[in-house]
């Protein structure tokens, strides 16, 4: 059941825990949600008032580590405020983050390069320092971790014009995908079954992957 709209946004009382992305998707749309994009691992809606963005989760262990990041930093003007993140059935994740929009891809470089270079302002390098002793703790604790992405689609803008940093962490995509069709059991030794059970569900493979490839995927995981 979905509270009343009101200022802020509001989100649905919901038992995450025990619904898989597949049904939060379903219970937002029907809340009048609307879908506003897809990533390479999740979909994202938006509230129905604007203020509010949902970003649904089929499988992602990287993105834990955002939110770690956002409340270790929480206040800090260069993260988004998340106003819940929750694990769903499955390993899947969801979370409520205040709306941001795309930046011109020149912004979005000029950002990447100061975190390269590590010359931003006192705020940017308190994320930085945080971001990088997070990237640490999960490259020992992550199978296929990954590191940093700060592609042009994780730089955007808030409503109040501030810059903010989203979804910096990543995984290898290409390498567990790569262990799935080559040695699933290895694959499960290292990440639970029940801690993937909807991986192959990630929008990167609906939207890249040929009929054959879907197929092998799918082949390879009921092994």
């Amino acid at each position: 059941m979905t509270e009343p709209n009101a200022d802020p946004p509001r989100i649905p009382r919901l038992a995450w825990a025990a619904l898989s992305h597949r049904q939060v998707l379903a219970e937002l749309v029907g809340a009048g949600w609307m879908p506003s994009g897809a990533g390479d691992w999740a979909t994202a809606l938006r509230s129905p008032e604007g203020g509010l963005v949902a970003r649904v989760c089929p499988f992602d262990p990287a993105y834990a580590a955002f939110v770690d990041l956002c409340r270790e930093c929480a206040g800090n003007r260069w993260l988004p405020k998340i106003e819940l993140a929750a694990e769903l059935d499955g390993g899947g994740s969801v979370a409520f983050l205040e709306y941001v929009a795309p930046v011109d891809g020149t912004v979005a470089e000029q950002v990447a390069d100061q975190w390269r270079r590590g010359d931003g302002d006192a705020e940017f390098e308190k994320v930085r320092r945080a971001a990088r002793e997070i990237d640490a703790r999960y490259r020992t604790s992550t199978p296929w971790w990954d590191g940093f992405d700060l592609n042009d689609a994780h730089v955007r803008r808030a409503v109040d014009g501030r810059l903010v940093l989203i979804d910096i962490f990543c995984m290898d995509g290409a390498s567990l995908y790569g262990k799935i069709l080559e040695d699933v059991a290895e694959v499960h030794r290292r990440i639970p079954r029940d801690r993937m059970r909807y991986a192959l569900e990630i929008p990167f493979i609906a939207r890249e992957s040929s009929p054959a490839e879907i197929r092998a995927l799918r082949q390879a995981w009921t092994r």
